[in-house]
């Protein structure tokens, strides 16, 4: 009743002049459909709902002075944008390509009708413009979900003009320069300003971390254009967090956002950041600005309420990028030498409601934390399960990417988690061992995290169980030529007592010298392992050990 009710109504819009109670009935057959009912409502009514959204872009994109200023209109348009930031966070169980009828059904023609109002308006708070935002807004999300979609056609023009005639502009600069003043007035965020900072950010950036060639600028080319305003906006503003407006706040989050996915893009190739962390006073304070705010106990109370908000997405992004600095920058120390920040990760990580953001900052925390202590940390069930989730994903994606993420950094971050005795028992309960063998071959730092587990005895069981790998690892053990993973192979045979049976505990390496003594090297605890490594040296032990790591784990090494 109410499907054939609200494809009556659709069929409707073609009325001219449309009647007002179409216009109101629509809205409120949408505003009842509730969680429970959105799948089934999509599917029986896909039709219709296609339909729909081609005559709201159809609506955005000509004329719509003719109807902005009434009310009902504007109703609808509020009410079909929240049902379609719906269909994005949630429903796993609609089909990403439905979603993608729905969100992406406009034309190249409309679009450019759509950027032709927006540089013709003089009204720098023009209501049109704000409708706009969130339906480019909406798109941005779908595509930061779903990285794969940046291939549509609509999409990449819709990014390609925004690069060159929003970001890559003077008018740009000007926006950034406002907001390095220490004191703003709340006129200089006008509905324009927020289009050209939250919108076109968000949307370039999202668009950038999925897909990295053929864009018209270089990641040099925009980092160079926004770097050093950023820079000085975190500079300003990390220390005024109290009296951040909502405005600043949307502002801050898609700069931080933007700025942070212009470094994951272009996967490993890292040469264009040092255009951000020119030198070492400005990387350090980038990073104390970052932490401040994630200090902000004020904000804590944002990320338990359970639903989205821009508080929650920007701690997530800061702790993103944060953790992208502690694989990239030499900054360990730094990061370590704040001994209030494990205490203000633990929290953010044991009372957000967001299961992704309680895993962002466990993964930097992990960075940060001693071996020690990171044996001794406890991770929730749901937690553990989201980052097996994560990694089957980003293992099994034709990009090898989770969302915009590349393996290769997912598979650095959990390095340090594996060393958590919970995690390590997850691997086991969860027979998830064989998802780290699976993908030894193509990211050497898996023999890493396998030699990690390969000290809990339960995991060992399962190593030895499976002969093929075991077969492997001999093999590997004879002929490998890298000094580096030769280490990790025996590391990981000795910890299963092969090729030392019946023999005293010493472990021949490629150069045929034998050693009394193995420490396996932490980059994180070199302090105390080369004191170890001195004192054993005097009592004419021969010991085993690298201190040429270069971030702790054998894939930064071979690097």
């Amino acid at each position: 009743m109410v499907q054939d009710n609200f494809d009556q109504l659709v069929n409707a819009l073609s009325i001219t002049p449309l009647p007002i109670d179409i216009v109101s009935k629509l809205t409120f057959l949408i505003e009842q459909q509730t969680l429970e009912s959105y799948p089934s409502f999509v599917s029986q009514s896909i039709q219709s709902l296609h339909v729909l959204e081609q005559w709201a872009w159809q609506q955005l994109s000509y004329d719509s002075y003719q109807w902005i200023n009434q009310l009902n209109y504007l109703t609808l348009f509020q009410t079909l944008s929240s049902f379609n930031k719906n269909l994005i966070c949630n429903f796993d169980n609609i089909e990403v390509e439905t979603k993608a009828l729905l969100l992406i059904s406009c034309t190249i023609d409309q679009i450019n009708s759509i950027f032709e109002q927006i540089n013709q308006n003089d009204d720098d708070n023009d209501p049109c413009i704000a409708i706009i935002s969130v339906w480019f807004d909406n798109l941005a999300f779908f595509i930061y979900e779903n990285p794969q979609f940046d291939i549509s056609p609509i999409i990449c023009h819709i990014n390609q003009y925004i690069g060159r005639n929003y970001v890559m502009t003077d008018q740009f600069k000007f926006y950034l320069t406002q907001l390095e003043q220490t004191n703003l007035s709340q006129s200089i965020f006008t509905t324009k300003q927020l289009f050209y900072i939250k919108t076109c950010s968000f949307s370039l950036s999202s668009y950038l971390a999925a897909k990295t060639q053929n864009f018209l600028f270089t990641p040099e080319e925009v980092l160079h254009h926004v770097s050093n305003k950023y820079l000085q906006i975190i500079n300003i503003h990390s220390h005024t967090m109290e009296s951040w407006s909502n405005e600043l706040l949307i502002c801050i989050t898609y700069l931080t956002g933007f700025i942070c996915g212009c470094c994951w893009w272009g996967g490993e190739k890292l040469t264009h950041i040092k255009i951000l962390f020119s030198t070492e006073q400005i990387s350090i304070n980038l990073v104390q600005g970052l932490i401040r705010i994630i200090s902000y106990k004020p904000f804590y109370k944002e990320i338990k309420s359970g639903t989205l908000n821009n508080v929650l997405i920007l701690i997530d992004i800061i702790l993103k990028f944060l953790l992208f600095i502690l694989q990239t920058q030499n900054m360990i120390c730094f990061f370590r030498s704040n001994i209030l920040l494990p205490d203000i990760l633990l929290t953010i990580a044991e009372n957000s409601s967001c299961d992704k953001l309680s895993l962002c900052a466990y993964s930097v925390l992990s960075e940060v934390l001693t071996d020690e202590r990171l044996k001794e940390l406890k991770v929730t069930d749901n937690i553990c399960n989201l980052l097996f989730t994560i990694l089957e994903q980003g293992w099994n994606h034709p990009l090898k990417k989770y969302k915009h993420i590349p393996i290769i950094y997912l598979l650095r971050g959990f390095m340090s988690l594996s060393k958590s005795s919970t995690i390590q028992q997850k691997v086991f309960d969860g027979h998830r061992l064989s998802l780290f063998i699976e993908m030894c071959d193509e990211y050497p730092i898996v023999y890493d995290i396998i030699w990690t587990f390969s000290f809990n005895q339960d995991i060992q069981q399962q190593l030895h169980s499976n002969s093929l790998f075991m077969s492997k690892l001999t093999h590997l053990a004879k002929e490998c030529d890298n000094e580096q993973m030769c280490k990790i192979i025996h590391g990981i045979l000795w910890n299963l007592n092969i090729n030392h049976e019946n023999r005293p505990i010493t472990s021949e390496i490629n150069d045929g010298k034998t050693f009394d003594i193995m420490i396996s090297y932490s980059h994180k605890e070199k302090v105390l392992c080369k004191q170890t490594y001195d004192e054993l040296i005097k009592f004419d032990y021969s010991v085993w050990i690298d201190f040429n790591q270069m971030h702790g784990n054998v894939m930064d090494a071979m690097a």
